[in-house]
């Protein structure tokens, strides 16, 4: 009996202590300055209503991903476009009435430049594209995550899109070499989840400099508008999540309850931003939008 109690006691004081840290840690790569769009006072039925009137049509890239998903969505139910055209490697089937008119072009991404029309006549491009180490190896993961994109980029600009919104991490740095060091001990347990649940967990040094590297040449094609996202850990209720994958939301919301710029954000949230950050006009040509940004932006209630 002592013996247990001695464990047991042992075991309290390691995970008190871990948790102290770990939520350190958190606080210490919070950004805890003001958003710029916590006080934006546009009225986005409004920017709606605008917008709709120009008649615009849009594409998605990773629209089978979970943020994707929400996204096409949110851009379903805001009705902001005429025409929302999907890009990817199969057909997705939707059962829902709602999507009847959406516009599927499947490509193979190894050969994107034979596909260069289906990038064509779009005035904004979305891309939620991406995946993990875990899921496709050291080099799967950067011709995905940088040359499918960039690629993607690169034929979106030429097919005449003048606004692309790219969904990235936070952290991302093309100069980024072992910054997950500082918080690997905890981080890599959750990357090494696919992305469509817990994966996007930033301070992966190899992640953040092939990202921070994209985001730089996209930004060199020279759109009319390039929005980046840096979300933090995108929480995701699905039912057949892991215990791990559970510990982890549940963490991570619990300390957004106590700290406003958390590490972490809802997939709904970052969807939401994105499309209510599109019927913006910011004096830049290009903005990144941090954690903080996204979530202020995510609060903002549309149609």
């Amino acid at each position: 009996m002592k013996l247990l109690c001695s464990t047991l006691g042992k075991a309290t004081w390691i995970l008190t202590v871990t948790v102290a840290i770990v939520a350190a840690v958190l606080y210490y790569f919070a950004d805890t300055s003001p958003s710029k769009y916590s006080s934006m006072a546009e009225d986005m039925k409004t920017l709606e209503e605008k917008f709709r009137g120009q008649s615009k049509s849009c594409f998605i890239l990773g629209a089978s991903g979970e943020t994707g998903k929400v996204l096409l969505q949110e851009l379903l139910d805001r009705n902001i476009f005429y025409k929302i055209t999907l890009i990817g490697r199969r057909l997705l089937s939707f059962e829902d009435k709602a999507y009847e008119n959406l516009v599927q072009e499947v490509v193979d991404f190894e050969k994107l430049d034979d596909y260069a029309a289906a990038f064509k006549g779009h005035d904004v491009g979305y891309c939620c594209l991406g995946t993990t180490r875990a899921k496709a190896g050291a080099d799967g993961f950067v011709r995905v995550d940088h040359d499918y994109v960039l690629k993607s980029a690169e034929l979106a600009k030429a097919g005449g899109c003048s606004q692309f919104h790219l969904e990235s991490s936070r952290g991302a740095d093309k100069k980024s070499s072992f910054l997950y060091l500082k918080v690997k001990w905890f981080l890599t347990w959750v990357r090494s989840n696919p992305r469509d649940s817990m994966s996007r967990c930033q301070g992966f040094g190899g992640v953040s400099a092939a990202e921070g590297q994209v985001e730089a040449e996209i930004e060199e094609l020279g759109f009319d508008r390039l929005a980046i996202y840096r979300p933090g850990v995108l929480l995701v209720d699905r039912q057949e999540s892991r215990p791990g994958e559970w510990l982890a939301r549940k963490f991570f919301g619990a300390f957004s309850a106590v700290c406003s710029n958390s590490m972490s954000i809802s997939i709904q949230a970052v969807a939401k931003a994105m499309v209510s950050n599109t019927l913006l006009q910011p004096e830049q040509k290009a903005e990144i939008l941090e954690n903080k940004d996204i979530a202020s932006l995510g609060k903002v209630k549309g149609k």
